[in-house]
């Protein structure tokens, strides 16, 4: 085996394994076999009671019983997914349908961002975007009404912003720039990610430290640092709507056929259909297949006018797992900012989860061409902080 191929095949497994540490952390370490240290018998074996024939003959028809219930429940699972699937696949033919109402994505967002995009913009072009938006004028009031950021008056008492457009004024275009696409992806996250309750966690703070690692190396590229963060946010949208649309379907089509099955006296699949829910490996290859078209086509959907990101966001749909077949040559700055971004927020994911090791790292690193000074960089920069100057 050359070393490029080496390479390659250990970068496919550690940007799979980052889809995995997604979902769950336990999930991830069935996909590599891990082995729990409790499951494990250290010591002297403990002593066990022989079993008489028929104890023995009664565990052998529980096993067999045991595994024909569980083979039921894979095929009736197998069964409900293919309905799942072929619901998502047309769900995804409908991009509007996907953009306004599985992600919620309001015209008013991408408009703001693209001001923030120009040299004319002003708090005052923004206001009445904001307020129209309730949500967004919430969030920015209440963050900077947070003690580190409240103004003290020469009475030395706080000063609370009650309003979005004094909000506005105070954090600044500057700020804004990092504040409100931030505030929109947080927004537009699911609100709950049960049965994996750490998805929606892990999905906002990969986005952020994608953003802020873009931020952070855009200036190598001569790239905006406003380009290379707001994309940084968006990069991960499709996994977004693809997590939302996945657990909505699967409600909807698990309902449906529960009470087809309780309508036609089906004790077995309707008990074998409550045991099911929804399942790890189905949602990972829906984001490692999908995720990246997904992305891609709900950027192109915001029709920005200044923000240049449809190329950049092409290019990285079609280079986006790594296969030896699929690299691209000559890459845009702001593609190859992405890229490293956001393959070194995967590498951080799977540090912080024990889940990668350091010569692992090493082939990753070299996979994404990150040099020795852009990791030096990205190792010191805090990579779930905004770090806001308010004066």
């Amino acid at each position: 085996m050359t070393q490029d191929i080496r390479q390659s095949h250990i970068a496919q497994a550690i940007a799979q394994r980052a889809h995995d540490v997604l979902i769950s952390h336990n999930f991830a370490q069935q996909q590599i076999g891990y082995i729990h240290t409790f499951d494990m018998n250290f010591g002297e074996s403990v002593p066990q009671r022989t079993m008489l024939e028929v104890e023995l003959a009664a565990a052998a028809k529980r096993q067999e019983k045991s595994t024909s219930h569980h083979k039921y429940i894979a095929k009736a699972s197998n069964h409900l997914h293919q309905v799942i699937e072929s619901g998502i696949e047309m769900q995804l033919s409908d991009l509007d349908s996907i953009y306004s109402e599985v992600v919620g994505v309001q015209d008013a967002v991408p408009t703001i961002l693209d001001i923030l995009a120009v040299k004319s913009a002003s708090v005052g072009r923004l206001e009445p975007l904001v307020n129209d938006l309730s949500w967004l004028g919430r969030d920015l009031v209440s963050l900077v009404n947070l003690p580190q950021y409240r103004k003290v008056n020469s009475k030395g008492t706080s000063v609370k912003v009650d309003t979005p457009a004094l909000a506005l004024r105070y954090l600044g275009l500057e700020n804004l720039q990092m504040v409100i696409p931030t505030f929109a992806v947080r927004h537009w996250m699911p609100h709950s990610t049960e049965p994996f309750p750490l998805l929606k966690r892990k999905l906002r703070d990969i986005s952020m430290a994608t953003a802020i690692a873009a931020k952070a190396l855009a200036p190598l590229y001569d790239v905006k640092e406003q380009h290379a963060f707001t994309l940084g946010m968006l990069a991960d949208l499709g996994k977004i709507a693809l997590t939302r649309l996945y657990l909505k379907t699967f409600d909807r089509v698990w309902q449906g056929k529960i009470k087809i099955a309780r309508d036609k006296n089906q004790k077995d699949l309707h008990t074998a259909l409550l045991e099911l829910g929804p399942d790890p490996l189905f949602l990972r290859n829906l984001l490692l297949e999908h995720a990246p078209t997904v992305s891609q086509r709900l950027v192109e959907q915001m029709a920005f006018k200044y923000l240049p990101f449809n190329a950049a966001i092409t290019e990285v749909a079609q280079s986006y797992l790594p296969n030896m077949n699929k690299n691209l040559d000559d890459l845009l700055p702001l593609t190859q900012v992405l890229k490293k971004a956001y393959g070194y927020a995967q590498y951080q994911l799977l540090k912080d989860s024990h889940l990668i090791e350091d010569e692992e790292a090493k082939y990753w690193f070299a996979h994404l061409e990150l040099t020795d000074q852009e990791q030096d960089l990205l190792s010191k920069t805090s990579l779930q902080s905004l770090q806001l100057t308010i004066l």
